[in-house]
């Protein structure tokens, strides 16, 4: 399987404060960092325990007959189709993980999945069978979402956060580069005792917690699902909970650019030759022809300020000295990496983090860029053009240009970049970007990271006579 360069990076980073917990520890259960080894249930013993008593993490565990009953044929049902989702990518959480149905294998054709979603769950009751439903079937990928039912019973942001990172910890402590991709917590309603509020301060708590999590990937659900006011639209979640076939559709459409960076997906780079008269800037196979460049004093002044300003604000690594990456899969820091035909730009361990991939090149005279661009969802990026930023983004979500009627939310998109007499006009799939932009008379062609993953392919390039 396929690892990202950033996820040996960071882990290389991580390698003398990382240690690799005995498999014993997690037959009864998950570790904990407060608490002794937890007594999950046997594995021929698929009921709830009884109380509470020295079970991992904190706050809720449900215990109606209903959930009962649904926990119980749940996991006796997991139990009996172990053997055969050995090696899978596993979906892990609630009802709306089990929602998913027969629309899994139909909507990831191709790719070994298993749903261990049980309708009701919390992310404690998670815990409590993470043992039996997930590590002994060796996953491949975990895809996990899950602390919606928290709220509602009235756990907080952070008993669930803290829950949800022991759950990645025993994940990690299984196998240290097993993808796990964490999904934001969808939107919802205070109706549904499930406020906005307190689901962005719970997502806000799960950025935190990949931070250092090298194996993870944050994929940013809620934005893609929510309304203006924060809550869930009621025409892709009918009972402002569980989204309909809609949204499901959505889901899909975030997790697949996120599965291909992973290995799992789009496993082969499709065919491509550029037009008569244009020149390819990326070759789909490494990284020849792109380098980094020195960070201005003028950009490390920007970026004090503006972490003086907000204390959110992205990092800005600095690069001391020009960098070329012939040859290279991908930059030393996993930032940007070439995968399949695609120019990947990955999702950053601390969700915004400003860098900057640049071409060898420079390009004085008048020329035409194309290329293609994928976004995951709420993704900021952008397109260089001498100097100056093209915003490159997923635009209904991230803007600026949200009124545009022809992008595609999830797929590819066409930018072409006209320039004569150093005025850019830019469009995305024939709509109009920028109509005069203006540039200075010469420099490269670059490609920017903040948020989000972003995709690139088919860049190439005409200069005009």
């Amino acid at each position: 399987m396929f690892t990202p360069a950033r996820f040996l990076h960071r882990l290389a980073i991580g390698a003398a404060s990382l240690s690799l917990l005995p498999a014993a520890l997690f037959n009864s259960g998950c570790v904990s960092e407060n608490k002794a080894v937890a007594n999950a249930p046997a594995a021929a013993n698929f009921e709830i325990p009884a109380t509470n008593d020295g079970l991992p993490g904190e706050g809720p565990v449900r215990r109606a007959e209903w959930f009962r009953k649904i926990w119980r044929e749940r996991r006796e049902a997991f139990a009996a189709g172990a053997a055969r989702d050995r090696g899978s990518v596993v979906f892990l959480g609630d009802s709306i993980t089990q929602g998913w149905g027969d629309r899994l294998a139909k909507n990831f054709p191709g790719l070994a999945v298993s749903n261990r979603g049980i309708s009701g769950d919390t992310s404690r009751g998670v815990l409590i069978r993470l043992a039996d439903d997930v590590l002994n079937l060796k996953p491949r990928a975990v895809v996990l979402l899950i602390g919606t039912n928290d709220l509602e019973e009235g756990a907080t942001p952070g008993v669930i956060a803290g829950n949800v990172k022991l759950i990645i910890d025993s994940l990690r402590g299984q196998d240290a580069r097993m993808p796990v991709i964490l999904c934001a917590v969808f939107p919802s309603s205070a109706t549904k005792r499930r406020s906005a509020d307190q689901i962005k301060q719970l997502n806000k708590l799960y950025r935190g917690i990949v931070r250092d999590q090298p194996q993870v990937t944050y994929l940013d659900t809620w934005t893609l699902f929510a309304n203006e006011e924060g809550d869930a639209r009621q025409e892709e979640f009918p009972d402002l909970l569980h989204p309909n076939d809609t949204g499901y559709a959505k889901w899909t459409g975030a997790l697949k650019p996120i599965l291909a960076t992973l290995g799992l997906w789009e496993t082969q780079a499709g065919s491509f030759r550029p037009e008569a008269g244009f020149v390819s800037l990326f070759n789909g196979h490494d990284l020849t022809g792109w380098r980094y460049l020195p960070t201005t004093e003028k950009e490390i002044e920007a970026a004090k300020r503006w972490r003086k300003s907000d204390p959110d604000s992205p990092d800005l690594p600095v690069v001391s000295e020009a960098v070329s990456f012939d040859h290279l899969k991908a930059t030393p820091d996993g930032r940007f990496l070439a995968q399949n035909g695609r120019l990947v730009v990955t999702t950053p361990s601390e969700y915004r983090k400003i860098q900057k991939l640049w071409t060898q090149r420079e390009f004085p005279k008048d020329f035409i860029l194309k290329l293609e661009f994928r976004a995951a969802p709420n993704t900021d990026s952008g397109i260089y053009l001498r100097g100056p930023q093209l915003q490159c983004r997923d635009y209904l979500l991230a803007g600026p240009y949200r009124q545009l009627k022809r992008y595609q939310a999830g797929d590819w998109n066409e930018i072409v970049v006209t320039v004569k007499d150093n005025i850019a006009t830019c469009t995305c799939n024939g709509e109009i970007l920028e109509a005069e932009m203006k540039l200075p008379p010469t420099g490269p062609i670059g490609v920017e990271g903040d948020r989000g993953q972003m995709e690139y392919r088919h860049i190439r390039i005409k200069e005009l006579p």
